[in-house]
């Protein structure tokens, strides 16, 4: 029993503290996403989309800068897998690559070996930003999380309201592996 109680805090899992030092009295702002509960204190309001969202208190956990690094990356993996698997549903293969279709193409490659040359690439890629990513959280560099400086299109120019498009671009997508399974 004891063991279970304890477990949320050998994890790392404890509530944040919610006392905020600039509100006398201990009265404290209200999240607007969840206006029972305090605001946490990361959630300040500086980042897009901020309403005092994170009930856990895992924002709090690490560094801002690093989680949005993170998902600024995680969707624009999903935004390349998505059109590629559209792009081998429309007939256009890789060199060297299976010719089968989006649903049964991972269990190929990675029979083939594919998928095992895919990761190695990936892992270059990977070990080339860290260094980057590095000096953005430990303030050696003033980089913004997400920018490589690879920007050939100009697009970093584009209002900020490109994220919320994005955003959904991305979530919109997420149907299209199963409509292709076959049911039964």
């Amino acid at each position: 029993m004891a063991l279970s109680l304890a477990a949320p805090l050998t994890l790392g899992l404890a509530a944040p503290t919610t006392t905020n030092p600039l509100k006398p009295y201990g009265v404290a702002k209200k999240s607007q996403a969840i206006p029972f509960l305090e605001n946490p204190p990361h959630c300040d309001g500086t980042y897009a989309g901020d309403h005092g969202f994170d009930p856990l208190g895992l924002g709090g956990a690490y560094n801002i800068k690093y989680m949005k690094e993170a998902e600024l990356k995680h969707g624009r993996i999903c935004m390349l897998a998505f059109y590629g698997y559209v792009a081998v549903d429309a007939g256009l293969y890789a060199p060297g690559a299976p010719h089968v279709s989006s649903l049964i193409a991972h269990d190929t490659t990675v029979k083939t070996g594919h998928m095992l040359a895919l990761l190695f690439a990936i892992s270059v890629v990977e070990s080339l930003g860290y260094s980057a990513i590095n000096e953005m959280l430990s303030g050696q560099s003033d980089r913004k999380p997400g920018d490589y400086g690879f920007d050939p299109l100009g697009f970093s120019k584009v209002l900020p309201r490109r994220s919320r498009r994005r955003r959904f671009g991305t979530r919109s997508g997420a149907g299209s592996g199963q409509a292709g399974e076959p049911r039964g």
